[in-house]
């Protein structure tokens, strides 16, 4: 399904701004839907005079009328004169009589939402952006509680905002959605002087649970929460605005071990500022799970720090036991075995600097290069690297096998392909949906065709390549001089890592 971006710009009738203001209109699109007790349709205008669906919210709180998606469907004909006229005078249109739907009763509202030029400007745009229309069930009708006549007028203060450009607020941080507050978790509406004129039951619940005995509404919002944090000695410095309501903005409030996090809303009439709705949620076993999360990946990081400091001192023993050994075929085996230890230090320490257990595998074979000029230095020789291409991000559990093996092949390719003569080494890596395919070449005395070494190396290659990743290598000579192997690994590890 196309995205809200794709569905608006495709009618021809939007800028990039009115689809970044819809974009923040519809991150707030199923609280709307909540409060309203409705269904939730978006509609932008067409070059053709019509109207597209682009975005559709349900209800949590009520039954839905719809059950199949508007979004990318054209306006239906019953309720396109209602949209023109909102949308053509810029105010909010109620259907005279009700709406029939598959044989149930509705009561259609035409909301224009008009966009803030500015954060801090008083403007708007000449003409509506686009159209909501809240669809709400007249056949479940009956005496609405008082917390559903409070959400309802919550809803409709929000709806005149989005008429009169006030909402969304520019000014509001983008936040994390995850433990964000939902109408159902928890909402308080505050007057001008920030009390509390209604708390529904799970708001007040939240609030009871951190300490407060009374009831909360007639009381100051911000001496309730003062009372709960007396004795804290690091408070959020947000914390006093959004319990007066006066900022839109997010919060936490902790008390007796329960984590509460608070959401404002400042409502406003013509711009002036008229009250607040506050949302409240217990995010308590949330922020705990977070906290593990955090402590774990510290944990791995740790782990990965210290794999990398014994494998740096396994390979420093190794080297020093190759300059202290006698004879060349003894010293020569220590020293290869250092490289294999240090090219796989080289992934857990890249591992030990990020959250991610994915390597960027480029920075890591830019250390193990280096090892080129240990090798090239042992043989007297001069070496130049070169690398094209991008290996991009790969799981760490393969990053090491490629590493070794790599390592394997470009030590070879000095040792034996240029055989003490200075020449050059090139790497290339190419990727797409389906396999990495990585090249390694040198310029060097090549290979008889069909003959590949039988040594330590060539196994550990073939094992690591074949046996580990599930791929295919191939060696072969270059014509006029020089050998190419060329490794093939397929992205299905990917997908089933």
């Amino acid at each position: 399904m196309s995205t809200l971006s794709d569905l608006v710009l495709a009618q021809g009738r939007s800028s990039e701004a009115d689809v970044e203001w819809l974009h923040l209109l519809v991150g707030d699109w199923q609280l709307l839907a909540d409060l309203a007790f409705a269904d939730m349709v978006l509609w932008v205008p067409t070059d053709s005079g019509s109207y597209v669906a682009v975005a559709h919210a349900r209800p949590s709180s009520s039954a839905t009328l719809f059950y199949r998606d508007f979004v990318g469907q054209e306006v239906r004909a019953e309720w396109r004169s209602q949209i023109q006229q909102a949308f053509e005078t810029t105010r909010i249109v109620d259907s005279a009589a009700p709406d029939w739907y598959e044989e149930t009763p509705t009561r259609v509202r035409a909301v224009p939402v008009l966009r803030r030029l500015g954060a801090n400007s008083p403007d708007v745009t000449a003409s509506p952006i686009a159209v909501i229309t809240r669809h709400t069930n007249l056949s479940e009708a009956r005496t609405p509680s008082r917390q559903e006549l409070t959400f309802n007028q919550c809803s409709n203060d929000l709806f005149s905002m989005i008429a009169a450009g006030d909402f969304p607020d520019l000014g509001a941080p983008t936040g994390p959605r995850r433990g964000a507050p939902r109408a159902s978790d928890g909402l308080l509406r505050l007057d001008v002087d920030g009390t509390v004129t209604f708390a529904s039951p799970n708001g007040l619940s939240a609030f009871n649970r951190m300490g407060f005995a009374g009831e909360l509404e007639g009381e100051s919002l911000a001496e309730v929460t003062t009372g709960l944090l007396q004795g804290k000695l690091v408070i959020d410095e947000s914390l006093p605005l959004v319990v007066t309501g006066r900022a839109p903005w997010r919060t936490d409030i902790e008390a007796r071990g329960v984590t509460v996090s608070l959401r404002a809303i400042p409502l406003r009439d013509r711009g002036e500022r008229v009250g607040a709705v506050v949302l409240c949620r217990d995010v308590t076993e949330l922020r705990h799970q977070e906290r593990e999360l955090i402590t774990k990946d510290a944990t791995i990081r740790e782990i990965h720090h210290r794999v990398k400091n014994n494998l740096q001192t396994v390979a420093s023993l190794l080297r020093i036991q190759a300059r202290r050994t006698h004879t060349d075929v003894a010293r020569e085996a220590l020293t290869q075995a250092m490289r294999r230890v240090a090219s796989i230090a080289v992934v857990h320490d890249t591992l030990s600097e990020g959250l991610s257990q994915n390597v960027d595998f480029d920075t890591v074979f830019d250390r193990v290069l280096m090892l080129i000029t240990e090798v090239a230095s042992s043989h007297a020789t001069t070496v130049r690297p070169t690398m094209t291409g991008s290996f991009g991000a790969l799981p760490s559990e393969y990053a090491t096998p490629l590493a070794l093996a790599l390592t394997e092949l470009v030590t070879n390719a000095v040792e034996h392909g240029l055989d003490g003569r200075d020449g050059v080494v090139e790497i290339s890596a190419e990727r797409d949906d389906e396999q990495l395919t990585v090249k390694v070449r040198d310029d060097g005395v090549g290979l008889p065709e069909g003959k590949v070494g039988s040594g330590l190396g060539t196994q550990i290659v073939r094992t690591l390549i074949q046996g580990e990743l599930g791929g295919t290598i191939d060696w072969h000579t270059l014509v006029g001089n020089g050998t190419e192997v060329t490794i093939e690994i397929p992205f299905r590890w990917l997908t089933q890592a």
